[in-house]
């Protein structure tokens, strides 16, 4: 552990040490293949998106823009954590530098954010592929598909940004220990020896805009795209239409709630046990499911794989 002694006889923290998860020494090994595999196929499975979605024309559509966004999204999202806890896992040094945890905290708030948003974006796109199919070409025009996705990169870029020198401002005094497996804002501002209610007013008021209003639209565009669906009744529409939701409201509520539970509603009866689990849901669980549930299924996917794979093995057919 190391400190620092400011001018004023105070003691600071130059480093932190992550604990990581609470897993038992002879389970180790077993949890580090685990997340090593579901690392893996986060980022094999959203990489694959992105190489699909750049190489066929035929993907090249408002919904798949808007998807190699997310996918992007998800592969850097996990990225900002999970390496960092499979080196734990294997090393004994658990320490992160102060300027390499507010790094990792700024990062984690973008990417979490940007997910946020680019849910919303979706939901709206497939909001109005559904409900109004003959207006779709000119509703999402090029201008706004462009705007759909610029303006999440630069809302998020400034959230992250604001919470990341509110955090900056704090002092960390003698204990530098995070129980948690990446630097996580509440865990940090437990760790503070300042006053962190500025911190905490930001955190619900932004909380708001940014989790609970992105959670309700994509609540209320999912409900909006059944209500169309049942209109016009036909068994095979209605089946695929709560297929095709079902699984992306699943996704979502786990992605939303758990962060709502952490962040927005937090509760004294919490152990870290339960924190860190629920951290994991939408951290690792989410990112690696995205690519399934959004595309890896559907029937434009699968062509634009066989596409891709078959030009590759024959270049010099006429």
């Amino acid at each position: 552990m190391r400190w620092i002694v400011t001018q004023r006889n105070q003691t600071v923290v130059s480093e932190f040490l992550l604990l990581g998860l609470p897993i038992e020494s002879e389970h180790q090994n077993l949890f580090y293949t685990l997340f090593l595999a579901m690392y893996v196929t986060t980022v094999l499975g959203n990489l694959l998106i992105l190489v699909l979605i750049c190489l066929d024309p035929h993907l090249h559509t408002p919904m798949y823009l808007f998807l190699s966004n997310l996918s992007f999204s998800d592969l850097c999202f996990s990225s900002v954590t999970m390496p960092k806890l499979l080196q734990n896992m294997q090393s004994q040094d658990l320490s992160i530098p102060y300027a390499g945890c507010l790094t990792q905290m700024y990062f984690f708030l973008f990417y979490g954010d940007l997910e946020s948003f680019l849910l919303v974006v979706m939901a709206y796109d497939r909001y109005v592929a559904i409900c109004f199919p003959l207006h779709y070409t000119t509703i999402m025009s090029p201008r706004l598909c462009l705007f759909l996705v610029l303006l999440p990169w630069v809302l998020t870029t400034f959230h992250a940004m604001l919470h990341t020198l509110l955090m900056a401002r704090l002092h960390f005094c003698e204990d530098n220990v995070i129980a948690h497996f990446f630097c996580d804002m509440s865990a940090l501002l437990k760790l503070s020896c300042s006053d962190t209610r500025v911190n905490e007013l930001v955190i619900f008021i932004t909380g708001g805009l940014i989790l609970v209003i992105p959670f309700l639209l994509i609540i209320t565009s999912y409900a909006r795209i059944v209500s169309s669906t049942l209109k016009v009744p036909s068994a095979r529409g209605i089946r695929k239409a709560f297929s095709t939701c079902g699984s992306h409201l699943t996704v979502v509520s786990l992605f939303y709630g758990t962060i709502i539970g952490l962040y927005l509603c937090p509760s004294a009866h919490n152990s870290t046990v339960k924190e860190t689990v629920m951290s994991m849901m939408y951290t690792v669980v989410t990112p690696m499911l995205n690519p399934f549930i959004y595309s890896l299924r559907n029937r434009d996917m699968k062509g634009a794989l066989g596409r891709v794979f078959w030009r590759k093995k024959t270049p010099f057919s006429l």
